[in-house]
């Protein structure tokens, strides 16, 4: 068993070659899965509460359970996911054969959560709770090998992080036209639970064609720097839970995806009830997703210079920033604009990096413990998008029920709106300084160079 203070190299972000060259097109390929992924998940945290409340009638309350019901089964699934990828052997690899399984039953999922049956009500919440359990389980089976797959194609942390924002980058294309096409199109065939279903059979269809894209355009080439025996779960998870950077990584991951899904899934409450138009959802998405893609761009050789922890505690900061600018004048289209397009550059740094984060987690796993398990570690990457989304999204639901909201009615009480202001402003403002408390504790950018030395040492002297 090794310690971190064995290691000492220098700079923050130094690149370690494998000899792999990772071309644009690969690049883009791999960013199209995640532009599928928001197609019908992003889509599904932005508008499905809404749709529950304010087009289905359901209460907030009972949405709100929902989440966290899902969220709690997700531990189970995410980590049986993760080991299943870990014991995958096929000539297409171990995570790209599962994009390949799991695209048209994903898309099924997002198609059938709006496909809401009418009439008894014990029924329709019967039937939301199987789609959504349903939805979130076959996300993880697509999801958790997708992620994975950074893993596998490279082992050079700098071209792990290029992935990632090439990743995100379509990632938020995907949730931008998510924001600014899904109310047209649901109107556009005819509005009520027809036009969303239509607008969703779309999503699917190009969503299962986009992580075909993925599969065909990527190639695996990372393989164990010890040649290993299949390595028995209980084992495997012991090996996991004496990774210190991974836990870290999966505790970020919760608190700042419920700081996203808070952001995203209180948009259309705020335009409709604060801002007094709910076609403003268009506005809002623009101004937190646009900038981003801009945030991207300028975020390579940042990432260079001071590596991803700092990257990733400065968007956290921006997070903050932006949320201040918006608790000055609340009520200002203008202002809540201009504190989105801030937070957007700040979650741009944030989604830039933490998928690369966690991948580094996978090399340091290896060289604690012996014991490589991409499947295993990335479980904390899906599971901590959907643990905190479906917790920002709990939080909603709950927040609502607790300030009276009652969905569909033109006006709403004091106490509702005063539960609005304080989910969109002031707790997104909390969580991005737990955000920052844990990443001061990350500091394997700086180990991550020596690391992969030792392990590229191993594997040739094998």
């Amino acid at each position: 068993m090794r310690s971190s203070s064995d290691i000492v190299v220098r700079g923050n972000e130094a690149s370690v070659q494998t000899g792999s060259i990772i071309t644009l097109k690969e690049k883009i390929g791999y960013g199209f899965g995640d532009f599928a992924s928001q197609l019908l998940f992003a889509a599904a945290m932005t508008f499905l509460s809404y749709f529950y409340t304010d087009v289905i009638g359901i209460s907030a309350g009972v949405i709100g359970t929902l989440m966290l019901v899902a969220r709690v089964l997700d531990a189970f699934i995410d980590v049986a996911i993760g080991a299943l990828i870990d014991k995958t052997k096929s000539r297409h690899g171990k995570a790209r054969p599962w994009l390949l399984w799991m695209s048209g039953p994903f898309a099924l999922s997002g198609i059938l959560l709006f496909t809401v049956p009418s009439g008894n009500m014990t029924i329709t919440i019967l039937y939301i709770y199987v789609t959504y359990l349903l939805m979130n389980f076959i996300y993880s089976s697509i999801n958790v090998p997708y992620g994975v797959l950074n893993s596998m194609i490279t082992q050079d942390s700098y071209q792990r992080s290029l992935l990632n924002i090439f990743r995100m980058s379509l990632a938020n294309i995907g949730a931008l036209l998510i924001n600014y096409f899904t109310l047209p199109l649901v109107k556009s065939f005819g509005g009520g639970q027809k036009g969303w279903i239509f607008t969703f059979i779309i999503f699917g269809l190009l969503g299962t064609f986009l992580f075909l894209v993925t599969f065909f355009s990527t190639k695996e080439r990372v393989t164990p720097s010890v040649v290993q025996k299949p390595i028995p779960f209980g084992r495997a998870f012991g090996a996991l839970m004496r990774n210190k950077y991974w836990k870290l990584i999966l505790g970020f991951a919760v608190v700042y995806f419920i700081n996203n899904a808070l952001g995203t899934g209180m948009n259309i409450y705020y335009a409709r009830y604060v801002l007094k138009d709910a076609n403003l959802i268009g506005v809002l998405g623009i101004s937190l997703l646009l900038p981003s893609l801009l945030g991207y761009m300028l975020l390579p050789p940042i990432v260079k210079r001071i590596g991803k922890r700092n990257s990733s505690i400065i968007g956290s900061i921006l997070l903050i920033v932006g949320s201040l600018v918006i608790a000055v004048s609340p009520i200002s289209l203008m202002a809540v604009c201009l504190g989105l397009v801030i937070k957007a550059l700040g979650h741009a740094a944030i989604l830039g990096t933490f998928f690369a984060m966690l991948a580094d987690t996978i090399e340091y796993g290896e060289w604690k413990t012996g014991m490589r398990t991409e499947g295993l570690v990335y479980s904390a990457g899906s599971f901590g998008t959907k643990a905190g989304g479906g917790l920002g999204a709990a939080l909603i639901g709950w927040g609502l029920a607790l300030g009276g909201y009652a969905g569909g009615q033109a006006t709403i009480s004091a106490t509702a709106l005063a539960s609005i202001h304080f989910m969109f402003i002031y707790v997104p403002i909390i969580l991005a300084l737990l955000q920052i408390l844990l990443l001061v504790f990350y500091n394997l950018d700086k180990l991550f160079p020596g690391i992969v030395k030792e392990l590229e040492f191993l594997k040739n002297a094998e």
